[in-house]
């Protein structure tokens, strides 16, 4: 050029692909691929789909995305699972981060297990009991793995604990909000994961008696998210004590009792996804 700038189709390849991989799905799949061929190639490269979110999209057959990726590719039917097979795919078996919507299935979450073995972290969707009888299965697979988020406590989550203690030796961060903390989940958490750094039980019934013996068996948690749970007061003295040595401990909004009862695993209607 005259003024002796490049062009950006002209960057260097490495370039592209180290910009292009802070972009969304969304962008990756119907913007930058279409722009030209300097793009369409870097955009393909491994390294720009290693983050998987798919919960930052909307996948209904009517929505914006849908119908602009089935014009430019001339896709007759838009669907969750083919969008899904095409970013894994994509992703080279590269992907480090897989945070699957709410329509997921325990086929797509196969899928990942096969395809994804350098997964970090992990976000599920709401799975039934049968899918949940599942993923001990399918742990082994993910030895890389750091952080898995549920939605709420799986039905089998002693079972699950176990299979991370045994296979993920990178295993720091649990996310499990909306539940009602026993005391056999405790037990398995101070039992299998007192390696954690981070633990999040927001929003579900949690006493103070399993509060204290996480806090007591896991010696290694720099955040412990306890908010407006149901089972213990958030001033409680002994808590905020014993929590001290926590670098964020988060117990505001916390309270002994509601009006009601709260002895439930599924979240309740005011809450909303914690991502």
């Amino acid at each position: 050029m005259a003024d002796g700038c490049r062009k950006w189709e002209e960057m260097e390849a490495d370039c592209l692909v180290a910009v292009f991989s802070k972009l969304a799905l969304d962008d990756l799949a119907v913007s930058v691929l279409f722009v030209c061929r300097s793009w369409s190639a870097a955009a393909r490269d491994p390294l720009c789909w290693r983050v998987l979110n798919f919960r930052s999209l909307n996948f209904m057959p009517w929505s914006k995305f849908a119908r602009r990726f089935t014009d430019q590719n001339s896709v007759t039917r838009f669907s969750f699972a083919g969008f899904m097979k095409l970013a894994v795919r994509r992703s080279g078996g590269l992907a480090a981060e897989l945070r699957l919507p709410e329509l997921g299935s325990m086929e797509d979450l196969i899928l990942a297990s096969n395809e994804c073995p350098r997964l970090r972290t992990l976000a599920l969707p709401k799975l039934t009991s049968e899918n949940e009888a599942q993923i001990p299965n399918l742990i082994p697979k993910w030895e890389n793995l750091n952080h898995l988020q549920f939605e709420s406590k799986p039905s089998n989550f002693s079972q699950l604990a176990s299979a991370i203690s045994r296979n993920c030796k990178h295993f720091k961060e649990l996310t499990i909000p909306c539940s009602s903390i026993k005391k056999e989940d405790a037990a398995a958490i101070v039992t299998y994961l007192p390696m954690l750094t981070s633990l999040n039980l927001s929003r579900s019934f949690l006493s103070k008696v399993e509060l204290m013996a996480v806090l007591e068996g896991c010696r290694e948690l720099e955040r412990l998210n306890a908010s407006d749970c149901v089972g213990f007061e958030a001033e409680d003295k002994e808590v905020i004590r014993k929590g001290c040595r926590i670098r964020v401990l988060e117990v505001e909004g916390s309270k002994v009792e509601e009006d009601g009862g709260y002895e439930t695993d599924e979240c309740d209607d005011r809450y909303v996804d914690v991502i």
